[in-house]
């Protein structure tokens, strides 16, 4: 892994991880589900014409438009729809802590599902997962977490498991910055579909929506999934998602720095060992390979 695939991911992880402080301040001031599907919007109109004047077009491969479309409900409508309803009521470190199980739910899918051969290094970096997801909610659950926000933010996790098992498909046979945009376009779309059926549009414009939403819209939303296909492209998804193991320290401390979250130190314990067993997995799944 040379040192440009070591920068690409460790921004990448940064700015996926500050994605749940960014969406937080959003929230707070607008619709979550009409915010997300606008966000989309743009980022999918910004993607698609910055890739039509590269030259790519969107005539892609039936594998690309497969995983651009599963991409596109399974991340960016359902996970990220989630994620959004439950910031509502719940903290962005927690949420960005159980999103960053999703190595673990995707080596353990593919053991108990896809019958794939999991070192005993990866065993044990399951473990150590599903041990700090206990500590921390076990703590959150004593101090009176809303459950139903946690229920959503597992539920989007078992879907970011599916949208990342789909990345293959769509890291192959070029046109990135087209898959990107248009997997953003699908996200919007269903998104749109949902708050018109759901949610009543109540904004009320402030200074840090409109700077959270520009960021939300640019960072996450379109460079960080941009780095990611390039990432996987240079290096592979396996060496690639071993960055996937800094997002709950990053998550938690961007949470603490931009909205001033506490953390508890049973918090802190099961972030920790978290990260040991999602670095523990990823690096038992590059041995195998």
């Amino acid at each position: 892994m040379d040192i440009r695939a070591i920068a690409m991911g460790l921004l990448f992880a940064f700015i996926w991880s500050s994605a749940f402080s960014s969406a937080r301040i959003i929230v707070a001031d607008a619709p979550p589900l009409a915010s997300l599907a606008m966000r989309f919007l743009l980022s999918g109109i910004i993607g698609v014409i910055i890739a039509r004047a590269l030259g790519q077009t969107w005539a892609l491969s039936r594998e690309q438009w497969r995983a651009t479309l599963i991409f596109g409900l399974c991340q960016n409508a359902i996970y990220l729809g989630l994620n959004f309803v439950a910031m509502q009521t719940i903290q962005a470190s927690l949420a960005s802590i159980i999103a960053s199980t999703m190595p673990l739910m995707v080596a353990l899918a593919s053991w108990i599902i896809f019958r794939d051969r999991l070192p005993k290094l990866g065993v044990l970096g399951l473990a150590f997962g599903i041990a700090g997801v206990v500590i921390i909610m076990s703590a959150r659950i004593e101090a009176g977490v809303d459950l139903r926000g946690v229920a959503l933010c597992l539920i989007g996790a078992v879907a970011l498991t599916v949208a990342t098992l789909s990345m293959r498909g769509a890291s192959s046979g070029g046109n990135l910055l087209m898959v990107v945009g248009l997997q953003m376009l699908v996200g919007s779309a269903i998104l749109g579909v949902a708050s018109g059926v759901t949610e009543t549009l109540v904004v009320n414009v402030t200074p840090e929506l409109i700077a959270a939403f520009v960021y939300t819209t640019l960072a996450p939303g379109l460079l960080a999934t941009w780095i990611w296909f390039k990432l996987v492209e240079r290096i592979g998804a396996v060496r690639a998602a071993t960055f996937h193991f800094l997002n709950p320290f990053f998550g938690v401390a961007i949470a603490a720095l931009l909205l001033g979250e506490r953390l508890s130190l049973r918090d802190v314990i099961g972030v920790l060992i978290i990260t040991v067993g999602i670095l523990a997995v990823q690096l038992s799944r590059q041995a195998k390979t």
